[in-house]
């Protein structure tokens, strides 16, 4: 049986063991919403210019210094939330975006949430695609940040054998932490159809 200690663990070595596990939300009166994780990124705040966390603990990111086995949820670009699984122990500000995976229950109100604004319906592959999709998917928002995995309203089920994965450089980061070499953190399944498309991050002009 599952339990926090598979979380208490440095995050580049719960990264591959997330990928095709099931992440569902049980909510009282709707069907649970269930997604496989196909897609993630790994970020870690003592060492890595890119996290949230890496020029110390704010009230935003207070959630990626607790425990593991929590929801880092947060607005980004005043757009959408996105999903992080807090990794390692209390203090060590470690966390994985969910990127993408493929709804696997919950289909009928992924679609109704997902539908807001769109004219044409969405590919199946699309329906978490991204993590924005993947908390919009979810119904996830600001109520979300520090929900625990093991306290009823959600859970995971990792896979009974972690595939095959690949990595490379993150999407849409830029500066240091976007180097490929000192962090290929992004972690996928390689030909899942839900995985995101690699995109760069954006240069800042010099002054």
């Amino acid at each position: 049986m599952l339990d926090r200690s598979f979380f208490d663990r440095p995050v580049l070595d719960v990264a591959p063991a997330v990928l095709d596990g099931v992440l569902t939300r049980h909510l009282p009166g709707v069907e649970p919403v269930a997604i496989r994780i196909t897609e993630v990124e790994a970020y870690d705040g003592r060492i890595d210019p890119a996290s949230h966390a890496y020029r110390g603990r704010t009230r935003r990111n207070a959630t990626m210094f607790g425990p593991p086995g929590h929801l880092y949820c947060y607005f980004i670009y005043g757009m959408h939330f996105s999903l992080n699984i807090v990794c390692e122990a209390a203090g060590a500000p470690t966390g994985l975006l969910l990127r993408a995976g493929e709804v696997t229950a919950g289909h009928a109100l992924v679609r109704e949430r997902r539908a807001v604004r769109r004219r044409t319906p969405l590919r199946e592959r699309d329906l978490a695609r991204g993590p924005g999709c993947v908390a919009q998917a979810f119904g996830a928002d600001a109520t979300t940040d520090g929900a625990d995995l093991f306290g009823g309203e959600w859970s995971f089920a990792p896979a009974a054998r972690p595939p095959a994965h690949v990595t490379g450089p993150r999407v849409g980061v830029s500066g240091p932490g976007a180097d490929p070499a000192a962090f290929p953190w992004r972690f996928s399944i390689p030909g899942d159809p839900t995985v995101s498309a690699f995109v760069p991050g954006r240069r800042k002009a010099p002054r």
